[in-house]
């Protein structure tokens, strides 16, 4: 057994179980898309994001008990749980700005970035390499999406532009603190906490941010917002968060972070379905991308794998 655990994670393969559950995480926060744009006419975007992260975390610390977790034990990662809800606080903020200005299609486009910086990042501090053909699956699956959503779109301006390098960052934010809690010592500790950490230092980010573009509610929330407003805070953000977390401690990042990559594919069907968008022929073809993409991504690379496991770094005599 290898004595290093993020190498040790870094070269685990993603077995049926972690790929299920992953799966399941895509679809429900590519739900949480539409939920998002159907709440907006009554609930403004920044707002939104607050209360989000403020019902989330009664649900994180309802987890917490019932395994046994001590969300608030002194154990030295206090600066790095701020340093990482800093970063959570402002990828959302960009994210939701970057709303305003684009549209849903070229966001989530944009926003799925998030896998090339988290691959660079685990390439570069983490000790995981991908092979060329990994990073051909990764630029393949990209380029399904890409495809899938339809872009480039027309009527694309500078504000639209804007909107998209502000979802680009929100992207990167994204990467960055997936790379920064594998690498530190939030790896460590229990995926409530480390979500929690996230969780509540964003409340204020994003309250401050919307205090400041004069944010208000207008209306009483109807039932209907209110239900997606509860499905994004108690089922993606306090659970599918959760469970992502714990998976990022288990799995390698970078071929995680390349299953998100079908979350705008599995959009792309619900709004077919909710909004009535028009499905094109394309779809097909970009479906076959990012299966073929993924499957790259996730082959064994066996020169990774001898030269991180001693358990492979034998010769053959």
């Amino acid at each position: 057994m290898s004595a290093n655990p993020v190498l040790s994670a870094a070269t685990r393969p993603l077995g049926p179980g972690a790929i299920a559950v992953t799966l399941v995480l895509c679809l429900s926060w590519a739900f949480n898309q539409i939920a998002i744009k159907l709440a907006l006419p009554e609930i403004p975007p920044l707002l939104q994001a607050t209360f989000r992260s403020l019902g989330a975390l009664p649900v994180l610390l309802v987890f917490a008990r019932v395994r046994g977790v001590r969300m608030f034990e002194r154990d030295g990662t206090l600066m790095l749980g701020l340093v990482a809800g800093v970063l959570f606080g402002l990828e959302f903020v960009l994210i939701y700005q970057g709303l305003l200005l684009t549209s849903a299609s070229r966001a989530v486009v944009f926003l799925y970035t998030a896998p090339f910086f988290v691959a660079l990042g685990s390439f570069r501090f983490l000790g995981e390499r991908l092979g060329p053909a990994q990073w051909g699956g990764l630029a393949m699956s990209f380029t399904g999406v890409a495809l899938a959503i339809g872009i480039p779109q027309a009527n694309v301006d500078g504000r639209v532009l804007l909107g998209d390098l502000l979802v680009v960052g929100g992207g990167l934010l994204w990467g960055v603190t997936t790379v920064f809690i594998k690498g530190s010592r939030l790896r460590f500790i229990a995926p409530e906490r480390a979500l929690g950490y996230q969780v509540a230092v964003s409340v204020p980010i994003m309250a401050a941010a919307a205090l400041i573009a004069g944010e208000r509610l207008t209306q009483v929330p109807s039932p209907f917002v209110i239900g997606l407003l509860a499905y994004q805070s108690i089922w993606v953000v306090g659970t599918t968060f959760t469970i992502w977390f714990a998976l990022i401690k288990a799995y390698s990042a970078s071929k995680l972070s390349a299953f998100t990559f079908i979350t705008p594919l599995f959009g792309v069907v619900a709004s077919y379905f909710i909004l009535h968008d028009a499905l094109t022929l394309a779809f097909g073809l970009a479906a076959v991308l990012v299966i073929i993409g993924l499957f790259l991504v996730n082959r064994p690379n066996r020169a990774v794998l001898a030269a991180t496991d001693p358990l492979l770094n034998v010769t053959k005599t």
